[in-house]
């Protein structure tokens, strides 16, 4: 009898032991140790960056053993020359601004993407007293766009072309998102390319108009940015960019709550409630880099004249990712 009830004592407890491991989730031996104490990180754009800041505020990381800095850029910050100069190890940046600076040469490895497009995700406006009503209104249209050959010059290239202009005669002017409205008062641009929440904003204080969904057509659902690291920094941190991935995924996954994306928005964008809820939210948020779902964006840069010659994505993503 007592040999039974030994038997008996030592099974409850495995049960018990095994039934606490699966409710708190502890992996602690499985858990690879970070080879950094600290994973600095630089966050962009509020709508495609939110999943992360959700996370890292919630402590999502700290939880899987990462300690978590972000590093706030705004929208005339070089994402990439922060993360080259060492002020970050990884860095959040549009998808055409990293594969450029991969076919230069630059090292650099996919860690994840952040955001695909959805309706209303990115758009070229007028202001409500504009003449320019039609994509083929104008054979030269003169467009602002934030930045030289980036994801706006590129998707504005694509919708315009579907419209019948030759892209080769469009006229990029490159201006801050917070300058857009003044361009078009003056002016001096015919309409703007823009994100969201810009979207949002300009839509509520100046009543600026969609003239056309930069998210549709060759651009439909359309990858427009990741997180990403140099080689070098892969390279001697696999295992913490093993725990970023594993972290970054679970924090994407939580971004089909688009409700509580939407609440968060106030206070991580800097909106008053209002405008949030006016701003797009049908875009996606993916849970690891897709090299197929990533080439499209370089065979539409190739295409585009923005890059001399085809780049395999799939060289830039992790092994683990690639299926």
């Amino acid at each position: 009898m007592r040999t039974h009830g030994r038997t008996l004592f030592v099974l409850t407890l495995a049960l018990l032991l095994s039934a606490c491991s699966m409710f708190t989730g502890t992996v602690d031996d499985e858990r690879p140790t970070p080879e950094t104490e600290i994973l600095r990180i630089g966050v962009g754009n509020a709508v495609e960056t939110a999943p992360l800041r959700l996370a890292v505020s919630e402590g999502l990381f700290h939880r899987e053993g990462l300690r978590v800095e972000l590093t706030e850029f705004s929208a005339k910050d070089d994402a990439m020359e922060q993360l080259l100069n060492g002020e970050v190890d990884v860095t959040f940046a549009s998808n055409v601004d990293l594969l450029a600076a991969a076919a230069e040469g630059t090292k650099i490895r996919l860690q994840g993407e952040a955001y695909i497009a959805g309706s209303g995700s990115m758009a070229l406006v007028t202001l409500p007293e504009s003449q320019y009503t039609d994509l083929g209104d104008l054979p030269v249209p003169r467009i602002a766009v934030p930045a030289p050959n980036g994801l706006g010059t590129l998707t504005t290239r694509s919708v315009l072309e579907s419209a019948g202009i030759d892209p080769d005669k469009i006229i990029f002017e490159v201006v801050p998102f917070e300058r857009m409205v003044e361009a078009l008062r003056s002016r001096r641009v015919d309409a703007a390319w823009m994100t969201e929440p810009y979207l949002a904003t300009v839509q509520k204080e100046h009543g600026a108009r969609v003239l056309a969904d930069c998210a549709h057509g060759a651009t439909e659902n359309f990858p427009m940015s990741a997180y990403a690291t140099t080689e070098e920094f892969a390279t001697r941190n696999p295992r913490t960019l093993e725990l970023f991935r594993k972290s970054l995924e679970t924090a994407q996954q939580r971004g089909v709550d688009t409700g509580t994306i939407r609440r968060a928005l106030p206070r991580l964008a800097d909106l008053d409630e209002v405008t949030a809820a006016l701003v797009s939210l049908e875009g996606t948020y993916p849970h690891s880099a897709n090299a197929e779902r990533l080439q499209r964006v370089a065979d539409l840069m190739h295409g585009a004249g923005l890059l001399s010659q085809r780049l395999d994505v799939a060289s830039l993503v992790p092994e683990q990712e690639l299926s």
